[in-house]
C-alpha cells in the first residue's frame, strides 16, 4: 500500500493482453469479510488459460491469483477458522479460493459435490476486478475475502513458501489420490508431470504405492519426480506412445498400473491413458480442465472390454486444502514442497510469469505483490 492508501494489483485487461499494474483503494470491510496481506499467489495454468480467453464466464478485467497465502490484517467482526478457533490479526492464512456454494442445490446438499454448485465462484476466476467489494485476486498487495470464505492457518512447521510451493497442485492432487482409491502395493502412473502431476506421484507414494511412473516434460520436472522416488520417469517429447506402453507393461510385469491419473492437460493423453492401464483398473482424468479439443475413444476398445473404470475430477472443496496442510505438516521436511518454486516475480512481471509458466520453464512461478 502506498502513501495515498492505493493498494497495487497485477491486472489482465482482455483476453491476450498483457497484465497491467493498477492501483485500487481498500473498501470499508462488511461483516464477515477479511482483509489479507499477500505474501505469496501462483501462477498456475490456469491463469495461463485465462490470459487467452480459454475458460468461459470469466469476467475481464481479472486480477488473477486463486490460490495465495498472507496474512490478516483487518477482519469484519470475529471470524472463526473450521475448528473453531477465533481468527487473529497477524496470522498467516490461505483459504479455499472457492466461495458462494449454496449449500441447498442439489449437488451440495444431496449429490455431495460442490465443485458443480451454480453459484460456486472462484477468486482471481470468476470474479472480475471491478466487481464490488473489489480486490477480489492474489496478484496483488492485498486481497478482500468475502463472507463466507473458509481461512486455513498455516501450522509453526509450514512456512508461507512450502505452501505456496504446493499450490492448487496439491488440493487438487489430494482429490484425484481420493478418488483413485489407491491400496497398499498398487501401481500407479502419473500422465504430466506439471504441479499437479508431480503432486499426485508424491501422495501416490505416501499412500503406500508399490511402484510410481510419471510421463511428462521437460527433463527439469521429471527430475523433480526422480528425486523424490518416482520408479520410472519417460520423456515424452523423446519417447513414441508404442514406447511408452511398451515399458511401461514391462515394469508392471506386462499387465500395465492398477491406476493411471492423467494430469498432462492434453487430450491426446486420454487414450493413451486408456491403453496403458491394466484391464479393470482405474482411471482418474484431473487435467482437462479447458477445452483443448475432441479425442477418437473407442468404447468397446478403451473402456468396455478392458472394464475400465473412469473418473473425472473438477476442482477442490475445503477438506482437500485441509488435507493438503496436514499433508505438509507431516511431510514437508522430508520432501521440501518449496523446491518447486523455480522463480519469483514482482507484479510488475507478472507477464513474464505466465510466459515461463506457459512455455515450461519452470516448475512453479510464484508472484510476491510484496516484494518479500
Amino acid at each position: 500500500m502506498n502513501s495515498s492508501g492505493l493498494v497495487s494489483a497485477a491486472v489482465i485487461p482482455a483476453p491476450g493482453i498483457a497484465p497491467e499494474v493498477r492501483q485500487y483503494g481498500i473498501p470499508k470491510l462488511s461483516t464477515g469479510e477479511c482483509l489479507v496481506s499477500i505474501i505469496a499467489s501462483e501462477v498456475c495454468g490456469t491463469d495461463v488459460h485465462l490470459f487467452h480467453g480459454r475458460l468461459a464466464g470469466v469476467p475481464y478485467p481479472l486480477i488473477p491469483g486463486h490460490v495465495s497465502v498472507g496474512r490478516v490484517e483487518q477482519t469484519g467482526g470475529q471470524l472463526f477458522y473450521v475448528d473453531g478457533t477465533p481468527v487473529s490479526t497477524g496470522e498467516l492464512v490461505t483459504f479455499l479460493d472457492v466461495y458462494g456454494t449454496c449449500g441447498k442445490c442439489m449437488y451440495c446438499s444431496v449429490w455431495k459435490a460442490s465443485t458443480r454448485c451454480p453459484k460456486r465462484k472462484v477468486y482471481g476466476i470468476t470474479v472480475g476486478a471491478e466487481e464490488p467489494p473489489g480486490l477480489s485476486g492474489g496478484w496483488a498487495e492485498y486481497i478482500l475475502l468475502r463472507r463466507g470464505t473458509m481461512l486455513l492457518q498455516l501450522p509453526a512447521d509450514v512456512s508461507p513458501a512450502s505452501w505456496i510451493g504446493a499450490g492448487c497442485g496439491l488440493p487438487t492432487a489430494v482429490h484425484a489420490i481420493e478418488l483413485a482409491q489407491i491400496k497398499l502395493g498398487d501401481r500407479v502412473l502419473v500422465q504430466g508431470s506439471g504441479p499437479v502431476g508431480l503432486n499426485a506421484a508424491l501422495l501416490a507414494l505416501l499412500s503406500g504405492a508399490g511402484w510410481v511412473g510419471i510421463i511428462g516434460s521437460p527433463r527439469s520436472r521429471l527430475e523433480v519426480a526422480g528425486r523424490f522416488g518416482t520408479d520410472l520417469a519417460l520423456d515424452i517429447a523423446s519417447t513414441s506412445s508404442e514406447y511408452r506402453l511398451s515399458a511401461v507393461r514391462q515394469a508392471t510385469g506386462g499387465y500395465g498400473p492398477d491406476i493411471v491419473i492423467e494430469a498432462s492437460g492434453n487430450p491426446a493423453a486420454v487414450p493413451e491413458g486408456c491403453e496403458l492401464v491394466r484391464d479393470n483398473g482405474r482411471y482418474v482424468i484431473v487435467g482437462q480442465y479447458t477445452n483443448n479439443g475432441d479425442i477418437a475413444i473407442n468404447p468397446h476398445l478403451h473402456i468396455n472390454r478392458k472394464h475400465l473404470t473412469i473418473h473425472g475430477c473438477w476442482g477442490s472443496d475445503f477438506s482437500h486444502v485441509y488435507r493438503a496442510m496436514e499433508v505438509l505438516a507431516r511431510f514437508n521436511r522430508v520432501h521440501n514442497w518449496e523446491s518447486f518454486i523455480t522463480k519469483r516475480y514482482s507484479l510488475q512481471h507478472a507477464a513474464q510469469a505466465l510466459d515461463d509458466v506457459e512455455h515450461q520453464r519452470v516448475v512453479k512461478a510464484v508472484i510476491t505483490p510484496q516484494g518479500e
